[in-house]
Protein backbone atom coordinates (compact mmCIF):
# COMPACT_ATOMS: atom_id res chain seq x y z
CA UNK A 1 0.00 0.00 0.00
CA UNK A 2 1.20 3.49 -1.09
CA UNK A 3 1.68 5.99 1.77
CA UNK A 4 0.21 9.04 1.81
CA UNK A 5 1.03 12.00 2.66
CA UNK A 6 4.78 13.02 3.46
CA UNK A 7 5.73 12.01 7.30
CA UNK A 8 9.67 12.03 6.50
CA UNK A 9 10.24 9.27 8.64
CA UNK A 10 11.83 5.92 7.69
CA UNK A 11 10.90 2.31 9.06
CA UNK A 12 12.26 -0.23 10.65
CA UNK A 13 15.97 -0.37 12.72
CA UNK A 14 19.02 1.50 11.93
CA UNK A 15 21.33 0.07 9.70
CA UNK A 16 25.35 0.05 10.55
CA UNK A 17 27.06 0.65 6.78
CA UNK A 18 30.85 0.29 8.35
CA UNK A 19 33.29 -2.04 6.57
CA UNK A 20 35.73 -4.33 9.14
CA UNK A 21 39.11 -3.10 8.91
CA UNK A 22 38.14 -0.58 6.18
CA UNK A 23 37.94 3.63 6.30
CA UNK A 24 34.57 5.31 7.33
CA UNK A 25 32.52 5.67 4.13
CA UNK A 26 31.99 9.39 4.71
CA UNK A 27 35.47 9.96 5.54
CA UNK A 28 35.79 12.62 2.56
CA UNK A 29 32.41 13.82 2.91
CA UNK A 30 32.74 17.84 3.99
CA UNK A 31 30.71 17.99 7.23
CA UNK A 32 28.21 21.52 7.16
CA UNK A 33 25.52 22.49 9.41
CA UNK A 34 22.37 21.22 7.05
CA UNK A 35 22.75 17.79 5.12
CA UNK A 36 22.20 18.78 1.10
CA UNK A 37 21.42 16.12 -1.84
CA UNK A 38 22.43 17.20 -5.35
CA UNK A 39 20.10 16.33 -8.12
CA UNK A 40 20.75 16.07 -11.60
CA UNK A 41 17.97 16.78 -14.34
CA UNK A 42 19.37 14.99 -17.64
CA UNK A 43 16.82 16.40 -19.86
CA UNK A 44 17.44 19.19 -22.47
CA UNK A 45 14.02 20.35 -21.72
CA UNK A 46 14.06 22.78 -19.16
CA UNK A 47 10.36 22.56 -18.09
CA UNK A 48 9.85 19.18 -18.97
CA UNK A 49 8.18 16.18 -17.45
CA UNK A 50 12.30 15.05 -15.62
CA UNK A 51 12.77 18.72 -15.02
CA UNK A 52 9.20 19.01 -12.84
CA UNK A 53 10.00 15.23 -11.19
CA UNK A 54 13.25 16.47 -10.33
CA UNK A 55 11.80 19.48 -8.49
CA UNK A 56 9.47 17.30 -6.71
CA UNK A 57 11.82 15.39 -5.68
CA UNK A 58 13.94 18.82 -4.06
CA UNK A 59 10.56 19.89 -2.59
CA UNK A 60 9.95 16.97 -0.49
CA UNK A 61 13.35 16.53 0.68
CA UNK A 62 13.75 20.38 1.59
CA UNK A 63 10.30 19.67 3.85
CA UNK A 64 11.91 16.69 5.71
CA UNK A 65 14.56 19.52 6.48
CA UNK A 66 17.65 19.16 4.41
CA UNK A 67 18.91 21.09 1.76
CA UNK A 68 18.22 20.24 -2.02
CA UNK A 69 19.70 21.60 -5.30
CA UNK A 70 18.33 20.84 -9.10
CA UNK A 71 21.22 21.15 -12.15
CA UNK A 72 20.00 21.03 -15.35
CA UNK A 73 21.31 19.32 -18.11
CA UNK A 74 19.08 21.77 -20.53
CA UNK A 75 21.88 23.83 -22.89
CA UNK A 76 24.15 21.94 -21.76
CA UNK A 77 26.77 19.74 -23.81
CA UNK A 78 28.55 17.09 -21.86
CA UNK A 79 31.33 15.38 -23.81
CA UNK A 80 31.76 11.67 -23.03
CA UNK A 81 34.64 10.65 -20.79
CA UNK A 82 38.43 10.21 -23.51
CA UNK A 83 40.43 8.21 -21.54
CA UNK A 84 42.73 10.56 -21.12
CA UNK A 85 43.42 10.07 -17.47
CA UNK A 86 44.48 13.43 -16.41
CA UNK A 87 41.61 12.77 -13.46
CA UNK A 88 44.58 11.49 -11.81
CA UNK A 89 46.49 13.84 -11.69
CA UNK A 90 43.86 16.83 -11.39
CA UNK A 91 41.70 15.56 -9.26
CA UNK A 92 38.65 16.60 -11.79
CA UNK A 93 38.15 16.01 -15.69
CA UNK A 94 40.06 17.36 -18.38
CA UNK A 95 37.29 18.46 -20.24
CA UNK A 96 35.72 21.60 -19.64
CA UNK A 97 31.61 21.75 -20.28
CA UNK A 98 31.04 22.86 -17.10
CA UNK A 99 30.60 18.99 -15.63
CA UNK A 100 34.11 20.24 -13.00
CA UNK A 101 31.76 22.73 -11.34
CA UNK A 102 28.94 20.19 -10.69
CA UNK A 103 31.79 17.98 -9.08
CA UNK A 104 32.48 20.40 -6.80
CA UNK A 105 28.96 20.39 -5.71
CA UNK A 106 28.47 16.81 -5.41
CA UNK A 107 32.05 16.21 -3.54
CA UNK A 108 30.44 18.63 -0.92
CA UNK A 109 26.74 16.64 -1.10
CA UNK A 110 25.67 14.04 0.78
CA UNK A 111 23.03 12.74 -1.84
CA UNK A 112 23.02 12.31 -5.04
CA UNK A 113 19.87 11.79 -7.27
CA UNK A 114 19.86 11.38 -10.84
CA UNK A 115 16.77 11.68 -13.02
CA UNK A 116 16.68 11.32 -16.98
CA UNK A 117 14.32 11.19 -19.83
CA UNK A 118 14.16 7.27 -21.44
CA UNK A 119 15.57 7.29 -24.95
CA UNK A 120 15.15 4.21 -26.68
CA UNK A 121 15.13 2.08 -23.42
CA UNK A 122 18.09 3.77 -22.66
CA UNK A 123 19.40 6.67 -20.32
CA UNK A 124 19.70 10.00 -22.14
CA UNK A 125 23.70 10.25 -23.65
CA UNK A 126 24.40 13.20 -21.65
CA UNK A 127 23.38 11.42 -18.05
CA UNK A 128 25.20 8.44 -18.93
CA UNK A 129 28.47 10.56 -20.01
CA UNK A 130 28.39 12.69 -16.99
CA UNK A 131 28.08 9.39 -14.80
CA UNK A 132 30.60 7.60 -16.47
CA UNK A 133 33.46 11.27 -15.94
CA UNK A 134 32.19 11.74 -12.80
CA UNK A 135 32.83 7.99 -11.82
CA UNK A 136 36.49 8.21 -13.44
CA UNK A 137 36.83 10.88 -11.62
CA UNK A 138 36.19 9.81 -8.29
CA UNK A 139 37.20 6.34 -8.72
CA UNK A 140 41.01 7.80 -10.00
CA UNK A 141 41.37 10.48 -7.00
CA UNK A 142 39.41 10.25 -3.85
CA UNK A 143 36.36 8.20 -3.96
CA UNK A 144 34.30 11.01 -3.26
CA UNK A 145 31.23 8.76 -4.33
CA UNK A 146 31.33 6.83 -1.40
CA UNK A 147 28.86 6.36 1.06
CA UNK A 148 26.44 9.21 -0.64
CA UNK A 149 22.63 8.39 -0.63
CA UNK A 150 20.51 8.85 -3.47
CA UNK A 151 19.31 6.48 -6.86
CA UNK A 152 18.26 6.62 -10.50
CA UNK A 153 15.06 8.07 -11.80
CA UNK A 154 13.28 7.35 -15.25
CA UNK A 155 10.67 9.23 -17.44
CA UNK A 156 9.21 8.32 -20.12
CA UNK A 157 5.93 8.43 -22.26
CA UNK A 158 5.35 4.49 -22.74
CA UNK A 159 8.08 2.08 -21.80
CA UNK A 160 11.85 1.17 -20.95
CA UNK A 161 12.01 2.65 -17.48
CA UNK A 162 13.56 -0.57 -16.27
CA UNK A 163 16.59 -0.86 -18.72
CA UNK A 164 17.07 2.50 -18.37
CA UNK A 165 17.22 2.31 -14.06
CA UNK A 166 19.38 -1.08 -14.46
CA UNK A 167 21.96 1.30 -16.60
CA UNK A 168 22.18 4.45 -14.10
CA UNK A 169 22.29 2.00 -10.95
CA UNK A 170 25.36 0.46 -12.42
CA UNK A 171 27.03 3.96 -11.45
CA UNK A 172 25.78 3.80 -7.90
CA UNK A 173 26.96 0.14 -7.37
CA UNK A 174 30.00 0.34 -8.44
CA UNK A 175 31.09 3.31 -6.70
CA UNK A 176 30.39 2.19 -3.10
CA UNK A 177 27.06 4.45 -2.90
CA UNK A 178 24.13 3.93 -0.71
CA UNK A 179 20.95 3.52 -3.23
CA UNK A 180 17.36 3.96 -1.43
CA UNK A 181 14.17 2.14 -2.35
CA UNK A 182 10.53 3.47 -2.58
CA UNK A 183 7.27 1.50 -2.54
CA UNK A 184 8.23 0.40 -6.33
CA UNK A 185 10.54 0.98 -8.52
CA UNK A 186 11.57 5.34 -9.70
CA UNK A 187 9.59 5.00 -12.65
CA UNK A 188 7.28 7.76 -14.30
CA UNK A 189 5.16 7.91 -17.24
CA UNK A 190 4.37 10.72 -18.93
CA UNK A 191 4.90 12.27 -22.50
CA UNK A 192 4.03 15.60 -22.89
CA UNK A 193 5.24 18.41 -20.38
CA UNK A 194 2.95 17.81 -17.24
CA UNK A 195 1.93 14.48 -17.96
CA UNK A 196 3.32 12.91 -15.34
CA UNK A 197 1.00 13.93 -12.95
CA UNK A 198 -1.48 11.72 -13.99
CA UNK A 199 0.50 9.19 -13.22
CA UNK A 200 -0.47 9.09 -9.65
CA UNK A 201 1.33 6.17 -8.41
CA UNK A 202 4.55 7.26 -10.41
CA UNK A 203 4.17 10.32 -8.04
CA UNK A 204 3.75 8.86 -4.72
CA UNK A 205 6.86 6.56 -5.51
CA UNK A 206 8.90 9.15 -5.75
CA UNK A 207 7.48 10.73 -3.05
CA UNK A 208 8.39 8.36 -1.23
CA UNK A 209 12.04 7.77 -2.52
CA UNK A 210 12.91 11.31 -1.87
CA UNK A 211 11.44 11.19 1.65
CA UNK A 212 14.20 8.05 2.41
CA UNK A 213 16.83 9.74 0.96
CA UNK A 214 16.49 12.65 3.05
CA UNK A 215 16.06 10.46 6.15
CA UNK A 216 18.55 8.55 5.82
CA UNK A 217 21.20 11.56 4.37
CA UNK A 218 20.33 13.06 8.48
CA UNK A 219 21.03 9.78 9.95
CA UNK A 220 24.24 9.10 8.77
CA UNK A 221 27.59 11.38 9.95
Amino acid sequence: MLRAGLHCAVGGKERGFNKPGAKSLWQNRERSSMKKVLIICGSPRADGNTAQIAQECAKVIKSCGVSAEVISFAGKKIESCTACYQCKDLGECSIDDGLNDIIKKLRKAHGFIIASPVYFGTARGDVMAALQRIGMVSMASDSFLSGKVGGPIAIARRGGHTSTLQEMLMFYLINDMIVVGSTYWNMVFGRDPGEVWKDDEGIATIRVFAENVAELVKKLD
